[in-house]
C-alpha cells in the first residue's frame, strides 16, 4: 500500500491564482499529497526561472495551465520516500525534474504535449513535492542542487536544439549562431564547445560580451551597432555561412538569421522573446535559400538523461552558469520581476531550505 504523507507532512508553496504576474503569486503552507505506487517524494532544494514562469503568471501561456498550479518547471533535490512500485530510484538519491513527464523519449505527439511541470502539472516552487517516477533523472555530480536545477528548461533545450536532429547535430568544426546570454543561449555554446564547433554570439552588452568571451564564442558581434549582423557572421565563415542558429528572439531578429546560415544549414526556433514581427522571413525562404527551420520544445526524458551524462563527465566545461544573485523560496516574487528587468547574468536560481 502506498505510503501516506498528507497526514504527517506539509510543504510551503506558491500556487499562482491570477493572471496579474508577480501580484497573482500566493505563498502558503499546505498537506503533501498521498504518494502513489509509482510516485516518489522529493526534497526540493534548488529551482530556478525561465521567461515561461512570467507568460504563466500573465495568463500568455498557450498550452494547458490548471487553476491555483504550483508554478515552476525546474527543480533538483532529494527523494525522501517511495510507492511501492518505483524501481527507478530510493530515498537519498539526488535527482532533477523533467518537464514534461510522459515524455519519455522520441518524437512528442499529441498527448504527451498536453503535459507540463508549473502548468497542467504542479511545479517546483515548493519545499516538498510527489511526483511521478518516470518525470525525474539522476542528478550529475559535482553539481550544486541550484547548478542542476538549471537543466530541465533551457539545458535540454539547448541540447535538443544542437544533438536532437537526425542527419542534423551539430559537430566538431562547423559553427553556430547564437543569440544573447539567456539560458539556452549560454548552454548552447558550452555544449558546442565541448564537442569542438566554433561559435559566434551576438549580443548588445560590452559587460555581457565578457561572459561570452569567458565561455570561449570565438567571435563576437554587438547587434545594436550591427544592425545586418546576419551578413557579417556569414562573413566571419569565409562566406559559406554558419552550420546553425539557435533563434531565441524571433520577429526582426529572424531575417539577421536567415541572412547567417550556409545553404542546407539549420535555424532551430527555440524561442521569440520579441514576439512576431510584420515583414519577417516567410515560409518560401527556406526554399530559397536551400536551409532547414526546426522548431524545438524543451526535450525527451532520454535526451536529458544523455545531458547528463555529458556534465558529468565534463564538469569543468560544462557547469551551468547561475546568476550571483540566488533567492529564497520566499522571495520568489523578488527573483520574477528580476527575471523580468533583463538584469541577471546567466540563470536565475532559487535556494530552498
Amino acid at each position: 500500500m502506498a505510503q501516506s504523507t498528507s497526514s504527517r507532512q506539509t510543504a510551503r508553496q506558491w500556487t499562482v491564482s491570477g493572471f496579474e504576474g508577480y501580484g497573482s503569486l500566493k505563498f502558503s503552507e499546505e498537506p503533501i499529497p498521498d504518494l502513489g505506487d509509482s510516485q516518489v517524494l522529493v526534497k526540493i532544494q534548488g529551482a530556478s526561472l525561465n521567461y515561461r514562469d512570467l507568460m504563466i503568471s500573465k495568463g500568455q501561456y498557450p498550452w494547458l495551465v490548471k487553476p491555483g498550479v504550483v508554478p515552476g518547471s525546474d527543480g533538483a533535490g532529494t527523494i525522501i520516500a517511495v510507492g511501492k512500485h518505483v524501481t527507478r530510484f530510493q530515498p537519498g538519491d539526488k535527482v532533477i525534474t523533467v518537464i514534461n513527464p510522459k515524455h519519455l523519449g522520441g518524437s512528442i505527439n499529441r498527448q504527451t504535449s498536453q503535459f507540463g511541470l508549473g502548468a497542467s502539472d504542479d511545479g517546483t516552487f515548493r519545499t516538498i513535492g510527489v511526483f511521478d517516477e518516470q518525470g525525474l533523472v539522476e542528478m550529475p555530480e559535482y553539481l550544486s542542487f541550484t547548478e542542476a536545477a538549471t537543466l530541465s528548461c533551457a539545458g535540454v533545450t539547448a541540447w535538443n536544439a544542437l544533438f536532437g536532429s537526425s542527419g542534423r547535430q551539430l559537430s566538431a568544426g562547423q559553427w553556430l549562431l547564437t543569440q544573447g546570454t539567456g539560458g539556452v543561449s549560454i548552454f548552447a555554446i558550452q555544449f558546442a564547445k565541448a564537442v569542438g564547433a566554433r561559435v559566434i554570439a551576438t549580443t548588445s552588452s560590452s559587460k555581457r560580451a565578457k561572459l561570452l568571451e569567458k565561455l570561449g564564442a570565438d567571435h563576437i558581434i554587438n547587434y545594436s551597432k550591427t544592425p545586418e549582423w546576419g551578413l557579417v557572421a556569414k562573413g566571419l565563415t569565409g562566406g559559406t555561412g554558419v552550420d546553425m542558429v539557435i533563434e531565441v528572439v524571433g520577429g526582426e531578429s529572424m531575417r539577421q538569421s536567415v541572412e547567417s546560415v550556409k545553404l542546407d544549414g539549420t535555424i532551430a526556433v527555440v524561442g521569440a522573446v520579441s514576439g512576431e514581427v510584420a515583414g519577417g522571413p516567410t515560409l518560401m525562404e527556406p526554399w530559397i535559400n536551400l536551409f532547414t527551420v526546426r522548431g524545438v520544445w524543451i526535450g525527451s526524458r532520454l535526451q536529458m538523461e544523455d545531458m547528463c551524462r555529458a556534465i558529468e563527465a565534463n564538469p569543468d566545461k560544462l557547469r551551468p552558469v547561475v546568476d550571483s544573485r540566488v533567492f529564497g523560496l520566499d522571495e520568489l516574487r523578488e527573483a520574477y520581476e528580476y527575471l523580468e528587468s533583463g538584469k541577471h547574468q546567466g540563470k536565475v536560481c532559487i535556494h530552498i531550505q
